[in-house]
Formats: structure tokens, C-alpha cells, sequence
């Protein structure tokens, strides 16, 4: 993210568990929803980095193999939002929880 890189923060769960809370800047696409149609407007360029809630979930795993068979880069965020919190950063969203801001370290 800091690389001048084309990265998109992908949230592979439902809409509703999105709302709930999720990491600042997610696009929600859940992994259910994901097809050609659903996708056509994304752009391709980018890095889609996927994640879920964490290791008891697979929603980042379906979201990026989704992605990956449509032809774009992924990449999978291994620990989800449960490690990102647990790292100490912010979340948004109905429960939303303060925490340190992502920068950029260039």
C-alpha cells in the first residue's frame, strides 16, 4: 500500500458483516456474490488483497480463488480482521474500533 502499488482491501464476507465493522477503506465483495457480471466493473490493474474475519474463517480463501479464476492479481491477507485488530489498528463500521492508522513508511 505504501509502494505506490495499486492495491484494492477486499472484505470476502456479507454485507452485513461489513457494516458490522471492517478494515478502514474495504470494499465489501462477498465471496457469494462474486461472478463475470458482479466483477466486469473492477478494475483489473489492481491488487485485490482478500481477507475474513481470521483463521476460523475461509471467506478470504473463496474470495481470492474467485477473483483468481476471473483473472486478477490477489493476494490473501492471512489472519483477517481478527489479526489486524490484534496488531493494534483501527476498524470502521457499527463497531468500530480505534486503533493505530495505516501510513505509508516511505
Amino acid at each position: 500500500m505504501g509502494r505506490d502499488e495499486a492495491v484494492v482491501v477486499a472484505d470476502g464476507r456479507s454485507a452485513k458483516a461489513y457494516a458490522r465493522e471492517h478494515i478502514p477503506g474495504a470494499v465489501n465483495l462477498p465471496h457469494s456474490e462474486i461472478s463475470a457480471e458482479s466483477t466486469a466493473s473492477l478494475d483489473r490493474s489492481r491488487h485485490y488483497v482478500c481477507y475474513c474475519d481470521g483463521i476460523g474463517c475461509n471467506a478470504s480463501t473463496k474470495t481470492a480463488l474467485k477473483l483468481l479464476t476471473l483473472g486478477f492479481e490477489v493476494r490473501e491477507l492471512m489472519g483477517g480482521l481478527d489479526w489486524w485488530k490484534r496488531d493494534g489498528y483501527a476498524t470502521e463500521g457499527v463497531d468500530a474500533q480505534v486503533g493505530a492508522e495505516v501510513t505509508c513508511g516511505c
